[in-house]
């Protein structure tokens, strides 16, 4: 009799762990690339597609009293 599906899952993944090994691909350096948008102020950085919403939040978390184009002057709305 052959095995159950949890162990052909098993073998399945166990070999596909090994052929894509030397092929793995990492995506950090991409996300790094990105991030483009960042604050005058703090200098933190956000991704390319944050919107205008979410810079709000970081301004009146973090600066309150400043507007948008004080934290991100070359930050447009796409």
């Amino acid at each position: 009799m052959g095995g159950g599906n949890a162990q052909k899952s098993a073998m399945a993944r166990a070999r596909n762990a090994k052929n894509a090994g030397a092929d793995a691909k990492s995506q950090l350096k991409v996300n790094e690339q990105a991030k483009n948008v960042q604050c005058g102020v703090c200098r933190q950085t956000f991704l390319l597609t944050i919107r205008e919403k979410a810079l709000q939040e970081h301004i009146d978390s973090k600066h309150s009293g400043k507007t948008i184009k004080d934290c991100f002057p070359t930050w447009a709305p796409q």
